[in-house]
Formats: C-alpha cells, structure tokens, sequence
C-alpha cells in the first residue's frame, strides 16, 4: 500500500472535472520514457521461534528499519516513528502487519529491476542475520492467526482496520495475512492506456494461477491455490473486481474518474495526519461538502490518494499497477514484471494479446477470475477449455515481446530469460501452491511450519 514520502504544500486546489483526467493524462510517456517499478512484499519473522516481530520490540521492525539505513536509506517518518525508507532504489515500506515491501525505482530494462531486487535482497538478509530475522515469500501466512499479528504504527491502517469488517469479511486478512508482487508500468496515450488495461485486466487471472502460492491457513490446507487472490472476493466490494466498464466501448480516463469517484473515501491527508473519512464521497468534497473538512476542496494530492484506496485487479494511477499475484521466492519476483513488460511493451505482443482475449464475454470473464483462486489453471476459460491451455502460448507472446524489446545484459543477454520459471510451471503443469500442497502431504508429514525452512529468502 502506498507511502507518503513527501507532501507537496502548493498542490493545486482541484477546481474543474477537467483537473482529475488531466492527472491521468499527466502520466502519458513516449515509448522510449517508459520505465518499470516492481513491488514485492515479504513476511518477517523471529529466526527463533518464527513469531511475527512487532514494531517495538527489541530486534523488531522498527530496529530493521534502523539497520537498513546503513545501506543508505532515509528514514521516513510519521510523528515520532519511521515508517518507510527511501533511496536510489525506490522506497522500503510497511504492509499493516509488518510485511516488508520494496516499491522499486522507475527502471529502464528487466536486467535493472532483477538487479535492484537481489540489492534489496542482500541488505534485508544481512540484517536479518545480525537481529535474528527470516522473510519468507509466499502470498498469506501459513500459520498465523489475525490475534498473532501486530500492527504497525501509521494512521492510515488504524482507519483501515476499523472500516474493513463494515464492508467484508475477508478485508483484515488482505491487511494482515497478505504479501503480494505487482509492477508498475507507463503508457502513450488514452488509446495506449485503454488497451493495456483490457489485455492486463483479461489475463490477470493467468498471473494468479501462475504465482498461486498461498494454500494454507493457520496451519492447514484452506482448500485454495491463492487464498490470497480469494480475500479480494470478500473485502469491499465498492474498491475491488474485474471492472467491466473496462471492457465498453469509449473506455478512457473519464469512465475510470467515474468509477474512482464512486468508491467511498478512506482518509484525508492533513498537516502530517490522517483524517478519518471511512465511506463518505469524494464527490461531496469536490463540492466542498466533506463533512470531516467542512468547506474545504480536495487538492490534486487529495485525488492522488483517493485513487490509492481503490484495489481493482488494475489499477490507474499516472500509471497501470498489476495487481493480480501472490508473494513468491526471488526468480518470481523478476518473472512477474517480465511477463507484463512482454505482453505491454511491444506493440506486436500487445495486439497478439488483445487478440486472443478481445472475444472473451464479461461473464466468462468473471468466471474466470472467480475460479482461478481454487483452480489454478484449471479455471475454465471463456468459450471453453482451461487456462492451462493458453498460458504457454501467453508466455510466448511475452517472450517475442521481450526479444523484440533488444535490451540486452552485458552477456549479450535479452530479457526473455526472466520468464523460465513461468515457463516451468507451463511444462511440469504445476502451480507454486500445488507444489507446496505436495510437500505437506509428503516429505514435511503434514506440518505446514516447514515452510519457514524450505521457502524463506
């Protein structure tokens, strides 16, 4: 979830409708500007007895994050605690419950971005060593309960956590019991953006099958590849979903601002503290009507925030988020941005993509999504057959996508080679959480707690 790390003092008032689409438009690039930021998510846990560290406690979050600031990291704060970092490579950020996220820099090439990552992964683990500290990549706890977990000191999740169980059930699980990866990527135009969103919002189910990797909870089998995935289903339906509006002819800026203006409210950013304004409309503060702020306008930071709260399998900022996998082990972190840069970034690979999904009607499509959480790639696809049955040829198209992008490595070296362990789970026909799945039947005799041995960083 997002971070503030600097507020601007003059951000515009927001005055006309204008003002919102000219904030998405302020995010078009030419292709050669167009960069990649990947964010993953981990689990922290005691080496100790593999409990979840709280903020204070002696060798916990908060002495992690001090740690890190020997790497050259800025610590980030919020009243009297740090929060985040930030750096050359982007920001190290706080999930709710002390899921540890890297939100990488704008990068120009994958070879970057794996870089970057194996940086990020060095510095955590030689911390983690001296305080005593494992991370392990996976989409939810294996054990953990929601009373295990702690929670950490920013006032947007205080906010959140209260909401939540007003509008789902499953809402404190994604904020407690949930890592993800997802990247981020640029577009040219309205027409760019538009179709980038429909191809990445049709095939965002392959990406969760392909990364499923959340099977358990507390301690057994929850009857899920990506329980992960499943939570979405039930934490607010106002914030979350496969969008069909997408899908209509015309799609663009002004249907996204329709749509975001219509999601309730979180919070508001005043003076360094977060204003409570749980379910009430961005609309009415447009007006000048927001009863928490009575008479005051949102600024052009107000909206920015505001779209921040919305958790669609796409998302539109200043530009396209992924949103749709689970937490993985180090090569899945380079394999997701890798599969999204093949299909997005190449105008070929994209039209082939679009090409075999356009046909795709809004019910298939939401059943697809629907039963991609428990069946893997076994989910059936619109029009018939499963999704194992496209998912290599989807690989495919990233892979010619990545060849013709020509950004080589020093080795001489193309992109391409990010996608082989998708391209492992095409061949053995096995998703991440049925091999887990397999393990806990086998060789760890049913005792999901091997996870932390087998699976940490």
């Amino acid at each position: 979830m997002s971070t503030k790390t600097a507020v601007s003092s003059n951000a515009p008032v927001i005055e006309s409708r204008q003002q919102l689409l000219d904030y998405f438009a302020g995010g078009e690039k030419a292709a050669e500007r167009w960069r990649i930021g990947t964010e993953h998510e981990k689990f922290v846990y005691s080496t100790k007895d593999c409990h979840a560290p709280s903020y204070d406690e002696p060798g916990g979050i908060r002495d992690l994050l001090a740690e890190l600031t020997q790497f050259g990291w800025t610590p980030v704060t919020e009243g009297h605690n740090v929060i985040a970092l930030s750096g050359p490579d982007g920001t190290v950020s706080l999930e709710p419950a002390g899921q540890l996220e890297l939100s990488g820099a704008p990068l120009e090439n994958l070879h970057q971005t794996c870089a970057e990552t194996g940086r990020h992964l060095q510095q955590v683990k030689a911390v983690g060593e001296k305080l005593g500290l494992g991370f392990l990549g996976l989409g939810m706890w294996p054990d953990k309960t929601r009373a295990e977990l702690p929670i950490m000191p920013k006032g947007r999740y205080g906010i959140m956590l209260r909401h939540m169980p007003r509008v789902g059930s499953l809402g404190l699980d994604m904020m407690l019991r949930t890592c993800t990866i997802q990247v981020n990527l640029d577009y040219s135009s309205e027409a760019d953006m538009a179709q980038k969103f429909r191809v990445g919002l049709a095939l965002q189910p392959l990406a969760t099958a392909l990364f499923a990797n959340s099977p358990f909870t507390e301690k057994k089998p929850n009857g899920y590849l990506s329980y992960r995935s499943h939570i979405w289903s039930d934490t607010d339906p106002a914030r979350t979903g496969m969008l069909p509006f997408v899908f209509e002819d015309g799609f663009g800026y002004e249907r996204y601002a329709e749509y975001a203006l219509d999601v309730p409210m979180y919070f508001v950013y005043r003076d360094g503290k977060y204003i409570d304004a749980a379910g009430l409309s961005f609309r009415d503060f447009l007006k000048g009507e927001l009863s928490v702020l009575p008479g005051e306008k949102p600024t052009i930071d107000d909206w920015a925030d505001h779209l921040s709260t919305a958790f669609p399998e796409v998302r539109l900022k200043t530009f396209l988020e992924m949103r749709g996998a689970d937490g993985g082990p180090w090569n899945r972190i380079c394999a997701l941005p890798a599969l999204w840069v093949g299909l997005l970034y190449d105008q070929g690979a994209l039209d082939a993509a679009w090409d075999l999904v356009k046909g795709w009607d809004m019910a298939g499509r939401q059943e697809l999504r629907d039963s991609v959480p428990k069946l893997g790639l076994d989910a059936p696809l619109p029009g018939g057959g499963k999704l194992r049955d496209i998912a290599g040829h989807v690989i495919d198209i990233a892979g010619a996508g990545l060849t013709a992008r020509g950004r080589l490595n020093s080795a001489g070296d193309n992109e391409s080679g990010f996608l082989d362990p998708l391209r492992e789970i095409v061949r053995t026909g096995k998703v991440p959480a049925e091999v887990l799945l397999e393990h806990y039947r086998g060789q760890w005799d049913g005792d999901a707690c091997r996870m932390y041995a087998e699976n940490r960083f």
